[in-house]
């Protein structure tokens, strides 16, 4: 009740200083809010390639904020701080911008009402979704009728939502409450890079010349996600020492925690010729997958765009029924998983060693969640928003949108 009050209070503070920057006019300006960053990123660098003249904001949460510290010309602003000056300086960005584009849920959405011309575009961080989410999560029968009011009045912010495929599509109506209406096919931005020829070139030299002493090995990828329980307090529950073991000759692990999760491996984990602790935010996922040759997760939406590399991946969902009955999974897991579900470290290392994955429902996965995401998903998106100030070079070989 006390946090619900609080909760209530601070929206109401944040609706009032909203109202007063509303009476501002629009200004040519669009304001990322940002609690991931990919996305935005290769959003706002195709804004930059295809010169769109428009003032940019980042309004970053985090640690999300030093992906964009470096650009000249751009107004950057700590989100949800303890600075009143940059507070208010994010809601008057808010209150004044023709187009605000979010990657997450933002609860102060549900005080705020943009002007008919603002268009408020949901991101999203995810490609795809294994977890049930919004609308759909377990904890919405354990939530007051307030947060569930709350939480709708944010989900009804929302003018576009952004998918790479009709799946997804079907997933954000169910979680957000929405209708066809709503969802903007352009495809998922961040996967462009995985289109990129170029750009993965440069990750592969960068990487494999950083750690010379991969060469001859194979790379593992071990990529769960986070857990109410373990946000301040990571249990790896794989055992390492006979991973070594068993692979050690042969392969490297490579550890990437979910950015939610604030520790990191305890020092009885730490094994410098075997495991390599990537957590950290120095390192994109999509350069993680990208070297990758197994890919090890869980209820991680990172599968769906691993998938798009045609590589193996397994599922170690050492708590499936706990997680199942607690967070709430999607009706369709595990049925249409694009590799094989195991409970323990000595199954993980069978497989591997085995080496005998289905690829062909790998690539039927990556072809039904990534339809819309075929290398062009930032200018899709980018030509829908300001299609009047775009280059004509910049429609060539794009899909329709619509």
């Amino acid at each position: 009740m006390a946090r619900e009050l609080a909760i209530s209070l601070y929206l109401f503070v944040f609706k009032c200083v909203f109202s007063l920057f509303h009476h501002l006019p629009l200004k040519d300006k669009t304001t990322f809010v940002i609690s991931f960053g990919d996305n935005s990123y290769y959003v706002f660098k195709e804004m930059q390639r295809q010169n769109i003249h428009t003032e940019v904001v980042f309004l970053c949460k985090g640690k999300a904020i030093e992906k964009f510290r470096e650009y000249q010309g751009v107004t950057t602003i700590p989100l949800e701080t303890a600075n009143v000056l940059d507070w208010c300086r994010s809601i008057y960005h808010l209150a004044t911008s023709r187009y605000i584009l979010i990657d997450n849920y933002f609860g102060f959405l549900a005080s705020v009402r943009f002007k008919p011309e603002v268009e408020c575009i949901q991101l999203w961080h995810a490609s795809g979704a294994l977890k049930k989410f919004g609308l759909e999560d377990e904890s919405v029968k354990y939530r007051s009728k307030r947060a569930n009011r709350r939480f709708r009045q944010v989900y009804n912010r929302f003018d576009k939502v952004v998918v790479g495929s009709d799946v997804m599509a079907e997933t954000f109506i169910r979680a957000f409450g929405l209708n066809e209406n709503h969802i903007l096919r352009t495809g998922v931005p961040r996967t462009d890079f995985f289109f990129n020829e170029a750009a993965k070139q440069r990750v592969m030299e960068t990487l494999l010349s950083k750690f010379p002493e991969w060469a001859g090995k194979k790379l593992i990828l071990y990529a769960p996600t986070y857990r109410d329980t373990e946000l301040n307090e990571f249990s790896l529950h794989l055992d390492i020492k006979k991973m070594r073991q068993k692979l050690g000759n042969d392969f490297i692990l490579m550890l990437r925690l979910h950015p939610a999760v604030r520790t990191s491996l305890h020092s009885d984990d730490f094994m410098p010729d075997f495991i390599y602790d990537f957590s950290s935010d120095e390192y994109e996922i999509n350069e993680l997958l990208l070297v990758a040759d197994i890919l090890i997760t869980d209820y991680s939406s990172i599968p769906f765009e691993f998938s798009l590399l045609h590589r193996p991946m397994i599922f170690f969902t050492y708590d499936l029924e706990e997680y199942k009955a607690k967070r709430g999974l999607l009706d369709e897991f595990p049925a249409n998983l694009p590799g094989p579900i195991v409970k323990d470290t000595d199954s993980i290392i069978n497989l591997i060693k085995e080496n005998n994955f289905n690829f062909n429902k790998i690539d039927q996965y990556a072809k039904q969640w990534n339809k819309y995401s075929n290398g062009h998903s930032s200018a899709n998106l980018v030509r829908y928003l300001f299609q009047e100030k775009s280059s004509p070079q910049a429609y060539e070989k794009l899909h329709d949108y619509s």
